[in-house]
């Protein structure tokens, strides 16, 4: 793919996943123009203190809750990364309204937008928390996986696709347990909900080289999830803490116990390949579903659980996961 040839629109481009993004595409892939699209001016102006300053690259204040704003920004656009989200579990949990509106609606209004300016590719970043959901982020995000991958038999003539990616928790993201547990170090305590906790692991430059690949490769109507490995909340505990006592105070709500990357229901469409599991579209649309052809079915009761992986990090690998926070 010639990249110095496309144009490139980041949402939520001032986020954790965003910035990484475009560092890594500026380093080694650059667009012709790369464009950050977010809502928050200051957090823009940062990011051009701090070195983000590429003659190519681009900052739009904007809000995808804004389709007129979106359209205008999608304008000469090649590909759409959107990353905007609003994902604090307890925040979605006390402000409903605003969760539907940032993750479903405004998911919406990207694939409105994508459509009415013929943008080439759009892939939607999800999460574990989308399977099976118990809480609102959760929901949100399945709702917004559904709009994604239907959207493509809205395209008819134009060549615009859409597709996902969906995978665990990012390892010192903005909303991770690092920061907080290295916190609470320094108190000698370290609370954890509940001891037999497990969760999906991957570090944010493994997710942002997993999407640049996802976006090259997809056809429309996918969602692509990594293989990527597991570890208990008690490790990382040790690992980050292990002189601090652990003070186990119960499951919060919206909680699980572990997590589910692909569910049992979804399997009889999930293509294995090498690193990746693609589940491809259910509905019979017109693409999407030749990946059939690059690797094997799995059997329908599949279940890509945290706590059944077999795949899984010990308290000194996820030391050397850490470490580089240690410096910041």
């Amino acid at each position: 793919m010639n990249w110095n040839e496309k144009v490139v629109l980041v949402t939520g481009g001032t986020g954790s996943f965003g910035k990484k993004f475009i560092e890594i595409m500026l380093k080694e892939n650059p667009p012709a123009k790369l464009i950050v699209f977010s809502r928050d001016e200051q957090k823009q102006h940062e990011m051009r203190q701090t070195g983000f300053d590429h003659p190519n690259l681009r900052y739009f204040i904007g809000d995808i809750r804004d389709y007129q704003r979106l359209r205008r920004a999608f304008e000469g656009v090649d590909y759409v990364v959107h990353a905007a989200a609003l994902k604090q579990v307890p925040a979605c949990e006390y402000n409903p309204m605003e969760a539907v509106k940032t993750n479903i609606l405004g998911s919406s209004n990207v694939i409105d937008a994508a459509l009415d300016s013929n943008v080439e590719k759009v892939i939607a970043l999800s999460t574990d928390k989308a399977v099976n959901p118990i809480n609102l982020y959760g929901a949100t995000k399945l709702a917004a996986e559904k709009l994604f991958v239907q959207s493509n038999a809205y395209a008819g003539g134009r060549k615009s696709r859409f597709a996902c990616v969906r995978y665990g928790n990012v390892v010192g993201s903005r909303g991770s347990v690092v920061p907080v547990f290295m916190r609470q170090r320094d108190e000698g305590v370290v609370s954890i909900t509940d001891e037999r906790m497990t969760r999906f692991w991957i570090s944010l430059e493994q997710g942002v080289r997993f999407v640049i690949r996802c976006l090259e490769q997809m056809q429309g109507g996918e969602v692509f999830v990594p293989k990527i490995p597991s570890m208990k909340v008690v490790d990382l505990a040790k690992a980050v803490a292990p002189d601090a006592k652990v003070n186990i105070i119960g499951i919060r709500p919206g909680e699980k116990l572990h997590e589910v990357l692909i569910s049992e229901d979804e399997a009889r469409t999930v293509i294995d390949l090498d690193d990746m599991y693609v589940v491809q579209p259910a509905e019979a649309l017109w693409f999407g579903h030749a990946w059939s052809q690059k690797g094997s079915r799995i059997a329908d009761e599949f279940r890509y659980a945290s706590n059944s992986n077999t795949d899984w990090l010990s308290v000194d690998q996820i030391k050397e996961i850490v470490e580089p926070f240690e410096r910041e």
